[in-house]
């Protein structure tokens, strides 16, 4: 099992193919998605990765934020996610996860929040069909009609179909196929419909329904990151500044 993404939602385009069929597709963007910390069965009593992307303003984030960040040396992150994975599949905090993670063809999970629509009524709701247009009904042609029953139970059961707040929940959209990806920009295209509006953030997994791709790179396609690239090239430079004279030493 792979870990997943965090992606924020663009827009819609589409793309041409040769034949001249357009697809309309998602576009989604990789924003410095990199790995934070571990979770261990050790410690933890699960293994995981936990992801962060977006570049928050520093000033905002508390005192513990900074902590951790300032622990696993990377930058702040304005969204954090945490994704199961094999034991196999660890990813070194710092690495970068790039967007040919998700390979053309392959099909994924994707989670986010809905569009809130406010208080709605039960027909754009759940799809009621309305009381009659004609004779008998007044004033009333769009209500869910009743709710209850007699004297016993005399009550409204709860989780009864009724107008209340629409929208602004989980969702979780399966077997959406990867259309194109663009490493260089950060950019996953997808067919389908991505839960969220523009701006908002989603989290992309490997398709629990489908069979993962033989081209799908394991345990995921990824860059280390900046700050540790440098840490490991001060270590570097020390260990060659302390080999001469350790050979010096020797000799005498």
């Amino acid at each position: 099992m792979r870990s997943g993404v965090i992606a924020q939602k663009v827009g819609m385009t589409r793309i041409f193919t040769d034949a001249g069929e357009h697809i309309p597709v998602t576009v989604l963007r990789l924003e410095h998605c990199q790995v934070v910390g571990h979770r261990t069965s050790e410690k933890n009593g699960y293994i995981a990765l936990q992801l962060g992307a977006g570049r928050p303003k520093v000033k905002r984030l508390s005192r513990a934020a900074r902590g951790h960040f300032a622990v696993a040396n990377v930058e702040p992150k304005r969204k954090l996610a945490e994704f199961r994975v094999s034991p196999d599949n660890l990813i070194e905090v710092g690495a970068e996860i790039t967007a040919d993670h998700f390979v053309e063809g392959q099909y994924v999970d994707v989670s986010g929040t809905s569009i809130g629509k406010g208080f709605a009524g039960a027909m754009k709701r759940h799809g009621f069909g309305g009381l009659r247009a004609s004779h008998g009904v007044s004033v009333s042609h769009r209500s869910h009609g009743s709710t209850g029953q007699r004297q016993d139970p005399g009550k409204v059961f709860k989780g009864k179909k009724m107008a209340g707040h629409m929208g602004d929940v989980s969702v979780t959209t399966q077997n959406l196929r990867v259309v194109k990806t663009d490493p260089e920009r950060g950019l996953i295209m997808i067919r389908g419909a991505v839960p969220g509006a523009k701006g908002g953030w989603v989290l992309l997994r490997d398709a629990v329904k489908r069979a993962l791709p033989d081209a799908a790179p394991k345990p995921g396609a990824f860059r280390q990151g900046d700050r540790p690239k440098q840490a490991k090239k001060a270590k570097a430079e020390k260990a060659e500044s302390e080999a001469p004279e350790a050979a010096a030493g020797s000799q005498d």
